[in-house]
């Protein structure tokens, strides 16, 4: 007996498509661009090479994850190999999947972003009367936190240009 476990983490090549069977079982398939690195034999350099694979989800999740997986999208997943074969036009075919158990997001969901009006201002909070003097031997406080929106990027910004891989040729 061996062990089928496959964690991946990459940027979708394509938009996730999702289909449904006779019997209303939701299938989501989608691929994933994950890179290899490989010595060259002509520069002796370490050159990056894209490796494509094909996921698939199945079931409520499916429906639910559609519309947020887009080409792109940073992904890390948990899964397992499954390999299937058929015959098309006379020709014997097979592709070896990733059956998704797990999906979490590695970049905000661009698509929700919403930018605040340029006039806008977050209101900041009162200061107190007086401050009271600290405790002895104790830390000092810590700053209150920037308002945030749902994909953590602070209230009316757009999410930093360093959470997307350029590296990754689509």
């Amino acid at each position: 007996m061996g062990i089928n476990n496959v964690i991946i983490s990459g940027n979708l090549t394509r938009d996730a498509e999702l289909r449904v069977t006779q019997s209303d079982w939701k299938v989501l398939g989608f691929g994933v661009a994950v890179n290899d690195y490989r010595l060259s034999r002509e520069t002796g350099d370490w050159e990056e090479y894209p490796n494509f694979v094909d996921c698939t989800l199945f079931g409520n999740r499916a429906a639910a994850l559609h519309r947020h997986l887009r080409k792109g999208t940073k992904v890390c997943l948990r899964g397992r190999l499954r390999w299937s074969s058929w015959e098309k036009e006379g020709a014997r075919r097979s592709k070896l999947e990733v059956v998704v158990d797990e999906l979490e997001f590695l970049s905000p969901r661009r698509d929700d972003f919403v930018p605040a009006p340029a006039s806008a201002s977050v209101p900041s909070a009162p200061a107190p009367a007086s401050d009271p003097a600290p405790a002895p031997n104790s830390a000092p406080p810590a700053p209150a936190p920037a308002p945030a929106s749902d994909d953590g990027a602070p209230c009316g910004e757009p999410p930093s240009s360093g959470v997307y891989d350029e590296r990754i040729p689509f």
